[in-house]
């Protein structure tokens, strides 16, 4: 199977490992707007995102899997593709663990030595960072990003586009609401809202978005 990542950056060099490691699967190119045209360069195409549907008509058996770690924009690329879920793969770390009752959704990337255990839902282009733990009976909506080494204890539930910081540690029978971000370290012991900061151990609500109330 062919795979083009789109975004080319620092979220893409481990986006690019995990197919590497998968062997299955043949890496061809990167696709990101910091390109003007389509370039060949070693056998690799580099390219800008509308590029996209030129690439779809070339080659056979082709996916594609987003590498852009800000949920926002990568919702907006998604849906500027306007492409079914059957075009993203979902992609993990052989090292990653997934338990064979989970369900994960299109396009989601699973790294390095995550932990995503029962029963758990995951919904479409999530990111579950290195050393994250999911568990069991816990829901996550489209384009969530769990940071490195966060942990989701059991029945959990997180609203779209929600973001969890690195060493963050929410327990169990919690709900985050929507566009939500909780602060590197945080401990999360109550519900939060939606379109907010909640930092601190416990977490509290340290700003509310404005620009996406409403």
């Amino acid at each position: 199977m062919n795979v083009v990542v789109i975004g080319h950056g620092g979220h893409s060099k481990v986006v690019s490992d995990i197919i590497r490691a998968n062997k299955e699967l043949q890496f061809i190119g990167y696709l990101d707007n910091k390109y003007e045209r389509i370039q060949l360069m070693n056998n690799f195409i580099y390219g800008p995102v509308e590029a996209a549907n030129q690439l779809k008509q070339e080659y056979n058996n082709l996916k594609f899997v987003m590498a852009i770690g800000d949920n926002k924009v990568r919702k907006s690329v998604v849906e500027k593709l306007g492409y079914s879920k059957s075009d993203f793969i979902t992609i993990f770390h052989p090292s990653a663990y997934i338990s064979p009752s989970a369900k994960i959704g299109h396009g989601t990337v699973i790294m390095p030595q995550a932990v995503i255990n029962a029963d758990v839902v995951i919904g479409d282009h999530c990111i579950i960072n290195s050393c994250s733990v999911v568990e069991h009976d816990s829901r996550l909506e489209d384009y969530v990003h769990l940071c490195p080494n966060s942990t989701i204890a059991g029945t959990v539930e997180m609203g779209e586009g929600s973001c969890v910081g690195s060493g963050a540690t929410i327990i169990p029978n919690i709900s985050i609401g929507e566009w939500t971000m909780i602060g590197a370290g945080a401990t999360v012991i109550d519900h939060v809202p939606s379109n907010c900061l909640a930092m601190g151990t416990p977490a509290k609500v340290k700003m509310i978005n404005k620009m996406n109330v409403g």
